[in-house]
């Protein structure tokens, strides 16, 4: 009897003991909670009143940050759209292209989701969330218009003597590594800053998307994009968000096709000069 008793009064102190573990293990010096159940996606934003939204602010016609701090652009009032849907005001945080991934699944979560010329790919919707297409897109060149002729393909470009300007960390860098190995490849920091270095000679080509290769165009008359027609790839342009937030990714579609069916995305396609492929 007295084993038995003693052995009662080891589990009893064993169960207190891991009880002790796990609220150790939940809570901090103030008693606050460090885990807590993460609430769905849409509730939270709902809560807060405003959707976060990252973007890199380098990107026009599709995000673009002036020096006022305003942003404008395809992507931008895509992501509009998307918060008049949930019925918040929205709120642009500045991520940059070698730091996206990073950005999106930063912990603690700095934004809800990241627009503004980001290319649905394999690896991404392997990583993170990707909504369905909004917006074509492919890879091709700017260059100086006086020069328009010399690029007919990626052999007139990948040549020791042509030198190449991509921004860092995107694909526009990895597509000219993978297809470019004889040509000069220059890193520029800042994507806006590259179709006037091209335009000054300072490079000869600039990879870019054929969203973004008529916008400049338009603007300088010393660029041109004369493969604009036939893009290196073909791909679509999507929203991009950490998993988990499935019940966002069900918004964010849903306003995707809405815009679809009642022209909204046909009409902003015309307002930023872009192809409308849908």
């Amino acid at each position: 009897m007295k084993k038995r008793k003693t052995l009662v009064w080891l589990l009893a102190a064993a169960f207190c003991i891991c009880g002790a573990c796990i609220t150790t293990c939940c809570s901090n010096s103030n008693d606050n909670p460090v885990v807590e159940i993460q609430k769905p996606t849409i509730q939270r934003i709902t809560e807060r009143g405003k959707l976060l939204v990252g973007t890199t602010g380098d990107y026009r016609p599709l995000s673009y940050r002036e020096a006022d701090g305003n942003y404008w652009g395809f992507g931008i009032e895509m992501a509009q759209k998307i918060a008049e849907h949930i019925g918040v005001g929205i709120e642009f945080v500045n991520t940059s292209w070698p730091t996206l991934t990073a950005d999106v699944q930063a912990e603690p979560q700095t934004f809800d989701l990241a627009i503004g010329g980001i290319t649905i790919t394999d690896t991404r919707k392997e990583m993170m969330l990707m909504s369905d297409g909004y917006l074509a897109n492919g890879k091709t060149i700017l260059c100086r218009a006086a020069e328009a002729d010399r690029y007919k393909s990626l052999a007139d470009i990948d040549k020791p003597e042509v030198r190449v300007m991509v921004n860092p960390g995107g694909l526009n860098e990895k597509f000219a590594n993978e297809n470019l190995p004889h040509a000069t490849i220059i890193v520029w920091q800042k994507n806006e800053e590259i179709p006037n270095q091209v335009a000054e000679g300072h490079a000869d080509v600039m990879i870019t998307e054929i969203t973004e290769a008529p916008w400049y165009v338009q603007y300088d008359p010393r660029l041109a994009a004369p493969l604009l027609n036939t893009p290196f790839t073909h791909g679509e342009i999507g929203v991009l968000m950490r998993k988990g937030q499935e019940d966002l990714l069900q918004v964010v579609n849903a306003v995707i096709a809405q815009m679809k069916t009642d022209g909204t995305l046909r009409s902003l396609h015309e307002k930023y000069g872009l192809v409308y492929a849908y």
